[in-house]
């Protein structure tokens, strides 16, 4: 008989809405009845194939059953996503008005979205036969790698794969002995293992009274935000540490997001050396195996913690128990495309739904999270020391304006250097701009290297030697001679790390120079390898971008150089005094971390700068409580709430006609006024990229809820309009970046 069900899919496509389908063919009335919300279901879509996720089943469609098209496969009987995870992304969606489809595939793993089923794959293990079992200790002595292969399987049931090639053990010799009936194939256990006895592998550090203090403080079993708010080195890993034990001795898992790709190795290591569970990393570093890997483990519990970049907060954790934000400050837990969400912010909403603790730990918090927890939001705790014996680093302002600086550095810098190096100590140099330089220029006209597609400047790489858009990725060979006079007499300008590399290269022949930055540390495990490197101890200079500043541990680098620190001081973004102030104090926490004295020189032109003389003598508190009563006066953020309409086109006039109509439909919905208003449309900070011009539209509102009504309403008027098929337009909620 005719089944009468149809299944509502959200797809990853661009359209606002759900799709319907009817069960595939093959499917039989009990299987179908077993379906539940969060499977993954395979549909035609056009003249292609989608992996979609299906969020209910019902009895009628809107559509004609009859012109209903039939799912091909299910993929997988177990819900990629419980029906609680489904609703958290189906609200993250709505908030960041984003299609509903394109943020549950966001949600998924690569291989997921794909069509592979979101099952565990059973790897292959290799086990001694009976006859195998039988064979004395110390047999097969005269084939050594066959006796090494015997032994290992006598001492411990089961070897996978990559346990037989970690004891340098060819394939062939494998067959030999499955040959000779000695050893057979089997499937390693997947089952989720039972919590061990004793979950530590390491037992865990004595706290001082402060962090005991901010642990008691934590209230588990509950929702509650902490704000960890503790100086660089002040030992706030080892209060993570102490809280995720609570969660794993009641059996529950824990999530920990960090920034940046570069935190990982260490972070897990650290985790790992402490805890006798499975700990599991979701970050870009790892391949799309992988990545699912970590992704079905922590689903089905086996990974009691889960370290990962900002897609980690939807990963599915069926006994998640705590939630940790490390560095929670930092911008990089904004998504900048697409899903344009904030891991941050919704690590908060997730918690909550969960009624489970959160931590958002940093040395320099968010305004917006100092903001709440000044307000009574958040909890608020204070780490003023650092861990043992370890001092803050002596700050040394030094003025550079009129002095002669030879490749950006000064002669006192250069000569403090040096004396940190002969006395067996570490030096990190820090200068935000990777590459050679920041632009090519000529002596005789002025001429600057442009890129042809971007309002910016082309930096100048010296290995492989070329121009290259860090915008729009367009790269070109150096010229020979200047395009506009034919002078010869092309020079670089400014300092990138490149060349900062050379020039301490130069400076300190017989001393290792380790640049870190994104060019450096794009093989896979370079990270590791140079952070191995370093934590040698032996004498060294660092000099890197801000992959350096954020949560390293250098126990030997006792000397922090910033070069060129104040761009931030001037930035057309209001966010970027802020994020200055963040920096600075992330990078200058490097030094002098354990039982060695730290010293932080930073070169400025504007040592006198209130922001600056405020930020390093009296600290970040006042230095943010000074920049919150500027927010407050000019009615930004965490006081209002923004939103940008973000337009581009490569005819302009598409671009502003489509923003003026967005501007004019707004208001018809909600006249500006002091409560919610609007500015623009106004060119983007780089009006043009990658061919395209790009302005935006900004609504500033007193609450976040007549901006939802109204951005809701918006967006479904602006689907409709065919102005918004010829150009290229996204809402951004919260924007943490105004270009």
């Amino acid at each position: 008989m005719p089944i009468s069900i149809v299944l509502e899919i959200a797809l990853p496509t661009p359209l606002r809405r759900r799709f319907d389908y009817l069960p595939p063919v093959d499917m039989s009335e009990s299987e179908l009845h077993k379906l539940t919300k969060g499977v993954l279901v395979r549909v035609p879509f056009g003249s292609q194939e989608m992996t979609g996720v299906l969020l209910q089943t019902k009895t009628s469609s809107d559509t004609d059953v009859n012109k209903l098209r039939p799912a091909l496969a299910i993929n997988g009987s177990t819900p990629a996503f419980d029906s609680d995870l489904v609703d958290f992304i189906l609200w993250a969606a709505d908030y960041y008005q984003c299609p509903q489809g394109e943020a549950l595939s966001t949600a998924l793993p690569v291989l997921l979205r794909q069509g592979e089923a979101a099952e565990e794959r059973h790897e292959i293990c290799w086990q001694l036969t009976t006859e195998g079992k039988g064979l004395p200790v110390g047999a097969l002595k005269r084939a050594p790698k066959q006796a090494l292969l015997l032994d290992a399987l006598q001492q411990t049931n089961k070897l996978t794969r990559s346990d037989i090639a970690a004891l340098e053990i060819p394939a062939n010799i494998i067959k030999t002995l499955a040959d000779k009936g000695i050893i057979e194939k089997t499937i390693a256990d997947t089952s989720s293992p039972e919590a061990p006895t004793n979950i530590f592998r390491q037992q865990p550090l004595s706290l001082s009274n402060e962090q005991q203090i901010a642990l008691d403080q934590i209230v588990f079993n509950q929702f509650q935000v902490s704000l960890l708010d503790g100086a660089t080195g002040s030992g706030k890993t080892e209060i993570y540490l102490q809280a995720i034990a609570k969660v794993l001795e009641q059996g529950k898992q824990a999530l920990v997001l960090v920034p940046e790709i570069g935190l990982t190795p260490q972070t897990i290591a650290r985790f790992q050396r402490r805890f006798a569970v499975e700990v599991a990393t979701l970050h870009s570093g790892l391949n799309d195996r992988e990545r699912l890997d970590a992704w079905l483990a922590a689903r089905s519990g086996k990974a009691q913690i889960l370290i990962g970049t900002r897609s980690a907060i939807f990963t599915p954790m069926p006994k998640l128990g705590i939630v940790i934000v490390d560095e929670e400050h930092d911008g990089s837990f904004k998504q900048q495309d697409g899903f344009r969400y904030s891991a941050r912010d919704l690590a908060v909403v997730r918690a909550n739904r969960l009624n489970i603790p959160l931590i958002l730990g940093s040395a320099t918090a968010s305004l917006e999270s100092l903001n709440n927890a000044q307000q009574g939001r958040y909890q608020h705790l204070h780490l003023h020391r650092r861990a043992g014996n370890a001092k803050p680093p002596e700050i040394q302002l030094q003025d550079i304006r009129g002095q002669s600086l030879h490749e950006g550095f000064s002669q006192e810098t250069k000569i403090a250097i040096g004396a940190e190096i002969a006395a067996g100590n570490q030096v990190l140099v820090f200068l935000n701009r990777r590459g050679y330089a920041p632009t090519l220029e000529c002596h005789d006209c002025g001429w600057l290297a442009n890129c042809p597609h971007c309002d910016l400047r082309m930096t100048v790489h010296q290995t492989p030697r070329h121009l290259h858009c860090h915008h729009c990725g367009h790269q070109r060979a150096l010229p020979r001679q200047c395009p506009s006079c034919k002078s010869s007499k092309l020079q670089p300008l400014g300092q990138g790390t490149e060349r900062s590399e050379i020039a301490l290269r130069e400076w300190f022949p017989n001393t290792p120079v380790i640049r870190v930055d994104r060019d450096s540390t794009r093989a896979k495990n370079a990270m590791d390898k140079i952070l191995s490197e370093v934590h040698q101890g032996e004498p060294c200079i660092l000099i890197g971008t801000q992959m350096l500043a954020k949560g390293h541990h250098f126990a030997d680098v006792t000397l922090v150089v910033i070069i060129d620190a104040d761009a931030g001081l001037f930035s057309t973004d209001f966010r970027g005094p802020e994020r200055m102030g963040q920096l600075l104090l992330q990078v200058s926490g490097r030094a002098g971390r354990e039982e060695k004295l730290g010293r932080v020189i930073l070169q400025s032109l504007h040592t006198d700068h209130p922001l600056v003389q405020t930020l390093f003598y009296q600290g970040y508190k006042a230095f943010a409580d000074l920049i919150l009563q500027e927010r407050l006066i000019t009615e930004l953020p965490p006081y209002r709430y923004l939103a940008l309409l973000r337009a581009e086109s490569k005819r302009p006039e598409l671009a502003l006609e489509f923003l003026k109509l967005a501007r004019a439909e707004a208001q018809q919905i909600f006249a500006s006024s002091p409560s919610l208003n609007y500015l623009g449309p106004l060119p983007s900070m780089i009006e043009k990229r990658g061919d395209r011009f790009r302005f935006q539209l900004q609504f500033n509102s007193a609450q976040r809820k007549p901006l939802q009504h109204l951005l809701t309403q918006l967006v479904s008027i602006l689907d409709s309009n065919a102005l918004s098929k010829r150009v290229r337009w996204a809402v951004d909620v919260d924007p943490s970046e105004m270009g």
